[in-house]
Formats: structure tokens, C-alpha cells, sequence
């Protein structure tokens, strides 16, 4: 509380100077990273996704941690610098490979020396039943620490969600709706929610639950999809609820109930708020008290809404696929309402992002479009305008991250590509095939000191991102 009624002091006298520095210094504080990354990133969101200070997680997570899925602001940008700007025809150095994981697509996000993610595998009886587990592993050792069951085994390939890591503290959400928090440090289980026994939640379609919590603050935010309470703020600390948002009818385009989209949060017209894709489309809603703001229905559609929104200002960027395209609205105050206000929108023939995100660096967006498929394509941020698209470099789908001026394409059949991050054209700097190959290459990939993680279900690969020379592999 404290923290916010400095920053709106800061708003109030400094104007917009005083909007970014100050939310550069307490947002830079809460995840680690400090005013120096705020300003080096190229993208300027218009507020961090990541947690702000709080005594439970003040001090424990490192300067450059990878605090939640898609990084600690939800955007798919890591600071770090100093990488390889060319990757060698065999790609970076392979440093090792270990296995343990389980069963899944979620990622993996580092903090404090320890390495966390989601898997389906074996029950510790011995007999045939398998769980999901939140696991973690000491990041130097490898060695697993602690796992601890999270809910059912879901058939179709696994847990999605990714751990969000708020210092002492993590958050996960199973496939079949079970919110649960550990200590980082032993694994003990502080609380458990069910979304559909303790929310009437639901989701829009048939693959289960993959959202990654927000926290903000001491809430702990997510959607459960309920009529009642399609998102809900809880204390990150006891569980308890502290508001639950009831979204009216946004229009006649996709279906009810939760989509596949982790949220962000903004500071959009001097309100925080919590933005995300639903099954009916994208919301914004008050941080403080959970009261719906704004609703846009034409970007939903009934099979699958997964793409986390982009926000830089007053603006939102939302992506969906299965034939529905891109769009920019812009987000209007009057009074104590809100609207959403189409800038532009797209086709999915111009641009659609089916499941691997979208990232902004600067003026312009970079993604790949189309339908299982990873098409490069650069879009001018403000105007929706396709500045330049290329062949893709692997097949179907690809999983982007940005980091030191370049993209990362990560495709589902195991290419890994690096793509200058730059509207001049396509320009590709090196690629490689990844060497562990489990199925669908889907979880995203991370950047963390200097080395970039791919999660494989049971195997997670490492490589070195600073040094190009080949060297023995461990495991």
C-alpha cells in the first residue's frame, strides 16, 4: 500500500518521466533486476507482471532470475546480455542434459540456485498410478530436492502450467484446476484451492488448465473461469480470496469459461489492472478490488485462446488463432469506465499466433503466425502494418524469446533458430536441432546467466549461450 501511494505521488508530480522511473525502480526492485535492466530493455511495457516487494519474498531471488513463465514480466524478453550474436553450424555448446522432469509442456523458472517446473510421473508406492508434481532441483548439482504432488496425471501430455516463483514462496496450478503453494525452500504445502470445487470454475475447452499465477503484491491472481468468479485474487500467504470478478457478456464469439493465457499486469489510466484472453475474449480487471473494466470479444474464438497480451501505454495487443488474427485496441477512461477501442485488426492471413507468444521490442512485434505453424513476421506495434515475413526455419509451431537484440525460435519439431531482432528484414544468425526430441517441442525456452534452457517432458537441455567453443557434454 505504501508502495503504491509513492508511486502515484511520483505519477502525480513527475508525469510521464515520473510514471517510468518510478515504476522502474519498484518494479526493477521486486523481481531483481533493478533500475539498469528497466531502462536497458528495448520494450516499454506499461507496467511489469512480475511481484512487487513483499517481506515473504524480499532479498531471496537473484538479480537476473526467471521468476515466471515467459520471464518475470510475462513478455518473453530476458535482460541479459553478452550472448552470442552468431551461433556456430552445430549451434551453441551443449553443457549438459539431465532427466527427471516427467510429463509436460510447462517450462522451468530459476531462482535462489534452484530450478522449478510441473511434470506428470510415477506415484512414490510403486504401483502404476502417476500424479503431477511441482518439482525442484539444485541448479549446480542437478540433484532434485523436493517434489510435491499437485493433482491428477492429465493423459494428453502432461501438466502446462509453469511455476511462478515469489521468493520464499510457489505457485502452480495443475491441469485439472488445483491452485497450490510450497515453500521453495522444502516443498511443505502452505495452502491448496480447487478452481472448480471452491470457484465453480470451468474451462472453454477440452486441454485443461495452463495458466501461471501472478503475483502482485501479497495477491496471488489467476482465472478460474467461473460464471461467478471467471478471475480471483487470493493472499498469497493463507489462500484466502480477497475478490472474485464476475465478467458480463462480451459478445457472441468464443465460448465461456477460462482460456489457456497467463495474465500481465498494467497501470493503464492511474489504475492497476490485470489483463488476460478468457474464452469470450480479452478483460481488464481492478487490481484492487476486482471490479471488470473492459472487455473485447473479436478476438476470441471457440477452440483455443493462449497468447499472453502485450501492453506497452494505453495500448493492448491480443493474438488468437484457429482463423481469427491480431489486434490493437487501445484502452479509454471516462469517468470511472472503461472501453476498449479497436486501433487495428488483422486477419489470420496477415498474422496469428497459435501457442509460442509474441514478443515487443521497440516499435514492432515479432511472432510466428498461422495455425501450427511458425511463420516469422514483424508487425509495426501501432499500426498492425506486416513490415516483413519469412520462410519458416522449422516446422509447426514456434516458441519465441528475446534477449541481447535477437529472437529465439524454438519449433515444435526441435529447430531452434536465432533471428536478428530487427525491422530492416529477415535475418538469420544460426540454427540447430535440438538433440533430445520427446515429442512436441512446445515448452519455451529460458535464458538464464548466459545459458538457454529447453525443456524436452522428461529431459531438460542446457546450453552455453556465451562461448561458442565445443567442449565434453555432461549429464
Amino acid at each position: 500500500q505504501k508502495g503504491s501511494q509513492m508511486q502515484q505521488m511520483f505519477f502525480r508530480r513527475f508525469g510521464n518521466w515520473g510514471k517510468w522511473t518510478s515504476r522502474a525502480v519498484f518494479l526493477g526492485m521486486a523481481i531483481g533486476l533493478g533500475l539498469g535492466t528497466a531502462i536497458a530493455a528495448e520494450n516499454k511495457p506499461a507496467a511489469s507482471s512480475g511481484t512487487v516487494p513483499s517481506a515473504e519474498s524480499s532479498g531471496t531471488n537473484g538479480p537476473a532470475d526467471w521468476t515466471r513463465f515467459r520471464g518475470p514480466h510475462c513478455d518473453g524478453q530476458s535482460p541479459e546480455t553478452g550472448l552470442l550474436k552468431t551461433w556456430p553450424e552445430e549451434g551453441p555448446k551443449l553443457l549438459w542434459t539431465m532427466q527427471g522432469l516427467g510429463r509436460g509442456y510447462s517450462s522451468v523458472t530459476i531462482a535462489g540456485g534452484k530450478l522449478f517446473t510441473t511434470g506428470d510421473r510415477p506415484d512414490p508406492n510403486g504401483g502404476q498410478s502417476q500424479s503431477q508434481y511441482v518439482i525442484a532441483f539444485d541448479l549446480a548439482s542437478r540433484k532434485e530436492l523436493w517434489s510435491v504432488r499437485i493433482g491428477p496425471p492429465h493423459p494428453d501430455g502432461g501438466c502446462r502450467s509453469t511455476p511462478t516463483i515469489d521468493g520464499r514462496l510457489a505457485f502452480v496450478i495443475g491441469t485439472d484446476g488445483d491452485l497450490v503453494c510450497v515453500e521453495t525452500a522444502t516443498g511443505r504445502v502452505r495452502w491448496r484451492k480447487s478452481f472448480p470445487n471452491d470457484f465453480g470454475g470451468r474451462m472453454m475447452s477440452i486441454w485443461k488448465y495452463s495458466e501461471s499465477p501472478l503475483v502482485d503484491g501479497d495477491k496471488v491472481v489467476c482465472t478460474p473461469g467461473g460464471p461467478d468468479a471467471a478471475m480471483v485474487a487470493l493472499n498469497k500467504h493463507t489462500g484466502q480470496l480477497i475478490w472474485k470478478c464476475a465478467v458480463p457478456p462480451l459478445g457472441p464469439r468464443g465460448a465461456d469459461g477460462a482460456g489457456y493465457t497467463s495474465m500481465v499486469a498494467a497501470q493503464i489510466e492511474g489504475v492497476r489492472q490485470y489483463i488476460t484472453i478468457i474464452g469470450r475474449g480479452a478483460i481488464g480487471v481492478a487490481a484492487d478490488d476486482g471490479r471488470f473494466l473492459w472487455g473485447y470479444n473479436r478476438i476470441a474464438n471457440r477452440v483455443a485462446n493462449i497468447p499472453t497480451p502485450i501492453v506497452r501505454d494505453n495500448y493492448v495487443f491480443v493474438t488468437t488463432s484457429y482463423e481469427t488474427g491480431s489486434a490493437l485496441v487501445r484502452i479509454v477512461r471516462d469517468g470511472e469506465k472503461f472501453r476498449a477501442e479497436e486501433v487495428w485488426f488483422n486477419t489470420h492471413k496477415d498474422f496469428e499466433n497459435h501457442h509460442g507468444g509474441v514478443v515487443l521490442v521497440g516499435d514492432y512485434l515479432y511472432g510466428g503466425s498461422g495455425r501450427n505453424r511458425g511463420i516469422p513476421v514483424c508487425l509495426e506495434f501501432l499500426t498492425g502494418k506486416v513490415v516483413w515475413r519469412a520462410e519458416p526455419v522449422g516446422q509447426r509451431s514456434a516458441a519465441v524469446l528475446y534477449a541481447d537484440g535477437h529472437l529465439i525460435f524454438r519449433y515444435e519439431d526441435g529447430q531452434v533458430a536465432l533471428i536478428e531482432a530487427t525491422p530492416e528484414g529477415f535475418r538469420l544468425k544460426g540454427k540447430f536441432m535440438a538433440p533430445v526430441r520427446n515429442g512436441p517441442s512446445w515448452p519455451h525456452p529460458v535464458i538464464h546467466d548466459g545459458k538457454l534452457y529447453l525443456r524436452s517432458h522428461d529431459s531438460l537441455m542446457c546450453f552455453d549461450l556465451k562461448n561458442s567453443v565445443p567442449s565434453a557434454v555432461s549429464r
